[in-house]
C-alpha cells in the first residue's frame, strides 16, 4: 500500500511517500478499513517535529483519524461487515499503525458507523476534534443547560466544533477569533458574541456580554498566555479547561479566590495509556456526534483537502495557524 512514512523527526519534508506491506487482520476483533481520507491535526505535526509519543517509535505512520470502507473482517467481528463505511480516532502516536496510508486495521470497537450526512472527508475529519470537545466541554467542565460558555479560537478545528456541542447543550456561546470573516463563520455556527481578540479587550468584552457576571465555562484551545487571560474573565466556580499545557509560570491566586475548577483535556490518554473503557467511552461520543450530524445541530468545515502525498503541504499550512475548520487528506 501507499503511506506517508516518517523515518526522523524535523521538518514538513521528513514525511515521505513510501510503499509499505498492507496491514493484515491478526485478531478475532480487528477489521481491515481501505481508507478513503484522514484528518490533519495539529497533534500530527507536533509528533512530526518532536517524536512519537508511544515506545513504537520510528519509523512511523501519522494520522490520528479517519473514515473508509471495511474490507475484511475477523472470526469474531459482528459489528461490521465488508463494504460498511466507518470512522474512528485510532494510530498515528508512533510506529507503523496510523491513517496517512491506503488501509489500517483496529478492533471493531474503536470504529462508529460514519454519519450518513457528511461524506468521507468530512468523517475522517471529524473524531479528533469531537471527541476533545466533548470532553472538553462535557466530561471536564460538566456543562449544563443555560450556561454562558466561552470557547476560544471559535473557527479552528475544535473550537468550530465546541461552540456547536455547546449549543446543542443549550448554552450560550462567546468565541475568540481573529477577523471578521471568521466571526461571520462562528455566528453561523451558532455563537452569540464574536470578540475580535486583536482588535478588543478580551475581560471587557466577556464582562460586557454577560453583565459583568464573567462565563461560567472557557474552553482554551490557544496556550498559556490565552490561559491566564481568561481567568478574570470566568464566574465564580466557574471551569476554565485546556486542551494545552498551561505552562510552569502560571499565578493561580485569582483562579483560587474565584474557586475556579481546572480542567486538563487530552483526549490521546485512553490511546496512549490503553484504557478501555475510556476508549469505549469515545466511542459513544462518536455515536453521539454522528446523531448531532444526521440530525443537521452539527456540521465538519472542512476548508482544504490535500491528496494523500502531499502531506507535507498539509502540515506547512495548519504550522502556520489561523487555519478555518479542518484539513484532510484524500486517498487515491
Amino acid at each position: 500500500m501507499k503511506a506517508i512514512e516518517m523515518r526522523e523527526t524535523g521538518e514538513p519534508s521528513v514525511l515521505q511517500w513510501v510503499e509499505r506491506p498492507r496491514p493484515e487482520i491478526t485478531g478475532p476483533e480487528e477489521i481491515l478499513v481501505k481508507l478513503s481520507a484522514a484528518g490533519v491535526n495539529p497533534v500530527d505535526a507536533k509528533i512530526r517535529r518532536n517524536g512519537p509519543l508511544v515506545p513504537e517509535g520510528l519509523p512511523a505512520i501519522p494520522g490520528c483519524d479517519g473514515a473508509g470502507v471495511v474490507e475484511a473482517v475477523g472470526e469474531s467481528a459482528s459489528r461490521f461487515k465488508p463494504g460498511d463505511e466507518v470512522w474512528f480516532c485510532h494510530g498515528g502516536l508512533g510506529g507503523p499503525v496510523g491513517n496517512y496510508a491506503e488501509y489500517i486495521v483496529l478492533d471493531q470497537h474503536l470504529a462508529q458507523a460514519r454519519p450518513r450526512a457528511i461524506d468521507m472527508i468530512a468523517a475522517a475529519a471529524a473524531p479528533l476534534v469531537l471527541l476533545t470537545a466533548w470532553e472538553a466541554l462535557h466530561d471536564r467542565a460538566r456543562l449544563v443547560e443555560g450556561q454562558r460558555v466561552l470557547i476560544h479560537g471559535g473557527a479552528g478545528g475544535v473550537g468550530h466544533v465546541a461552540i456547536q456541542l455547546a449549543r446543542a447543550a443549550g448554552a450560550r456561546v462567546c468565541t475568540t477569533v481573529s477577523s471578521p470573516e471568521k466571526a461571520d463563520f462562528a455566528h453561523a455556527l451558532g455563537a452569540e458574541y464574536c470578540i475580535n481578540y486583536r482588535e478588543e479587550d478580551l475581560v471587557e468584552s466577556v464582562m460586557e456580554w454577560t453583565e459583568g457576571q464573567g462565563v461560567d465555562i472557557a474552553l482554551d484551545t490557544v496556550g498559556p498566555a490565552v490561559f491566564r487571560q481568561t481567568i478574570p474573565a470566568m464566574a465564580q466556580y466557574g471551569d476554565l479547561v485546556t486542551i494545552l499545557d498551561p505552562g510552569p509560570e502560571l499565578d493561580l491566586k485569582e483562579a483560587r479566590l474565584r474557586n475556579l475548577r481546572i480542567g486538563l483535556e487530552l483526549m490521546l490518554t485512553p490511546m496512549l495509556r490503553n484504557l478501555p473503557r475510556a476508549r469505549n467511552h469515545q466511542g459513544d461520543i462518536l455515536r453521539r456526534c454522528g446523531d448531532l450530524i444526521d440530525s443537521g445541530e452539527l456540521r465538519i468545515q472542512v476548508s482544504q483537502t490535500f491528496p494523500l502525498e502531499q502531506a507535507a503541504q498539509a502540515h506547512t499550512l495548519i504550522e502556520q495557524g489561523h487555519v478555518t475548520g479542518k484539513l484532510a487528506l484524500v486517498m487515491a
